[in-house]
């Protein structure tokens, strides 16, 4: 655990890309086998479930510290992040005398969690206090805190992940990263057993790492000659991966969650795809006829059933852009072009209401493109992707061969009333926001955001709510209406969930409208032309 620790605390003390890399590197060159199984695992967000609530932890910590409940909630309220909270008060109230050079190693404590999550409560409040105990530093106690809350993160990519664990075991990043993919228990398997098995978990459904593209912000012409480039429409769905292997359909999203049974409806596709073929492509809500709005498609995440309902009124269709494995091979190093061919080739036979090829956009220059894409909402995309075609498929996300352009977000002028603060590195500053707008002379909230703005922004906004608190109520504030921001968005649709009777997509800050007063803002009319014209 003090090995873990101390990476942990490396990582979180710099910015710098190459750093964390070398603490990656040094930490997999010598832990041993069950700890470093489980970095990775924690790492890649596949970390134990919640053992204890917030609740149980607070009392105990004012237990263990000899406090009133109402301090430590307080300093709660004051760091924002419970794990630190309860190390810092540790630190400081419970006088250890005695250095313990018998701390027990990561994945001991990774089991145990495992273990009490069926534990009853007098059996996790020992292990806790006992732990408490026997750690040694703060930095300890914080990240045991955190693993046991379930609340582990921590700022380091997937993409990190892999170039370090390339380096440690020599072998190319593209291997390493499609072995890390898929469905994996760290309590049954070894780091080495992971990465240098060919078959790694000797899955069928195991799924390749996505190829992500980056935003073109640069005029498009920029990119040359039109006809050296794949155009698609930019679906907004869920991006996913469909595997037939072994006579046996596997779903997997971006995400690598097994979303299989989610989409009862691509169990047909196993009557009709090939043996030994992973297709890319967008999970859409609608048909082969329609595309329905996102709105549509998340009335089905999140259920642990899919109803007879459900079914008919948001039904499923993947929209094929790529294929990655033919015949059992991996052809991810064919240029695009030579994959286009091959997934036209299985797909135009079977075109239906569940599978679709996604339609490339045939134009003659950048100028038609251009005029093309403000048509992107009303074909429910976000705009185009834009891909080379004698591009291979990559792993991660790689400048130059695959762009999204996409459209301008909606934007609304509104007002700051509620502030909480943040978590990770920003615990400590009120960071997350929620926004209203006008009706008539009340202010109606319509979204929450917490990302946008510099990090001298966010310290100004900081002072003025902690200045211009008007109201408590546990970790948030009400805010002097006076702050004006305006907030892109991506798409708006009805919902009853929310007061004004709207929620948005992808909601985040544009800008800090300085130069605008809390009367200058838009109104809840305003958001409800929105939705006419632009809502579903």
């Amino acid at each position: 655990m003090q090995h873990f620790a101390l990476l942990i605390e490396t990582l979180g003390n710099t910015t710098k890309t190459s750093e964390k890399l070398n603490a990656l590197v040094n930490y997999f060159s010598v832990a041993n086998q069950q700890d470093k199984i489980w970095v990775l695992a924690l790492f890649t967000g596949r970390r134990p479930k919640r053992t204890i609530t917030s609740t149980l932890l607070k009392n105990w910590c004012a237990e263990f510290c000899n406090l009133p409940l109402w301090l430590v909630e307080e300093c709660h309220h004051t760091v924002g992040d419970l794990s630190e909270t309860i190390a810092l008060l540790i630190e400081a109230h419970y006088p250890k005398k005695i250095h313990n050079n018998n701390v027990q190693p990561l994945h001991f404590y990774v089991a145990q969690f495992i273990q009490l999550a069926k534990a009853d409560e007098a059996t996790k409040k020992n292990f806790m206090l006992q732990s408490w105990e026997n750690l040694n530093t703060q930095t300890e106690r914080f990240v045991f805190n955190k693993l046991l809350s379930g609340a582990f993160r921590i700022g380091v990519s997937q993409q990190l992940m892999v170039q370090a664990l390339a380096k440690v075991y020599n072998i190319e990043t593209n291997i390493i990263a499609h072995r890390i993919t898929g469905k994996w228990d760290a309590s049954t398997i070894t780091l080495n057993q992971l990465l240098l098995s060919n078959n790694s978990s000797g899955e069928s459904s195991k799924p390749y790492p996505f190829y992500l593209a980056y935003a073109l912000d640069d005029d498009i012409t920029t990119l040359g000659n039109i006809n050296n480039w794949q155009i698609e429409w930019k679906w907004d769905g869920i991006r996913g991966q469909i595997i037939k292997r072994s006579n046996t359909i596997f779903v997997w999203s971006r995400g690598e969650e097994l979303i299989t049974e989610k989409f009862p409806e691509f169990e047909t596709l196993n009557t009709l795809l090939p043996n030994g073929i992973v297709l890319d492509g967008e999970i859409l809500a609608g048909t082969g006829n329609a595309i329905l709005p996102f709105s549509m498609l998340q009335t089905r995440l999140g259920r642990k059933n899919i109803t007879k309902k459900i079914l008919q009124n948001a039904p499923a269709v993947f929209y094929v852009y790529d294929v990655l494995e033919y015949n059992g091979n991996d052809i991810r190093h064919l240029p695009l072009h030579q994959r286009r061919a091959i997934l036209s080739k299985v797909i135009t036979p079977i075109i239906s209401n569940t599978i679709q090829l996604s339609p490339l956009i045939i134009k003659s220059n950048w100028q038609q493109i251009t005029e093309l894409q403000t048509q992107s909402r009303a074909n429910n995309a976000e705009g185009f992707m834009i891909k080379q075609t004698d591009s291979i498929y990559q792993t991660g996300r790689k400048r130059g061969h695959w762009w999204k352009w996409k459209i301008a977000p909606l934007t609304i002028d509104a007002v700051l009333i509620y502030a909480q603060k943040g978590s990770g590195r920003r615990s400590n500053l009120y960071t997350d926001y929620t926004f209203a707008v006008a009706d008539g002379e009340k202010l109606v909230t319509f979204t929450k955001a917490y990302t946008g703005l510099t990090d001298k922004e966010f310290a100004q906004v900081d002072a003025f709510v902690k200045a211009n608190s008007l109201e408590k109520f546990g970790p948030v504030r009400t805010v002097k209406p006076e702050l004006v921001f305006e907030i892109a968005f991506e798409g708006i649709s009805k919902s009853s969930r929310h007061k004004s009777g709207v929620a948005l997509r992808f909601p985040r800050i544009k800008r800090w409208r300085t130069d605008k007063k809390a009367n200058d803002i838009n109104t809840l009319e305003d958001l409800n032309n929105m939705l006419i014209l632009y809502g579903n």
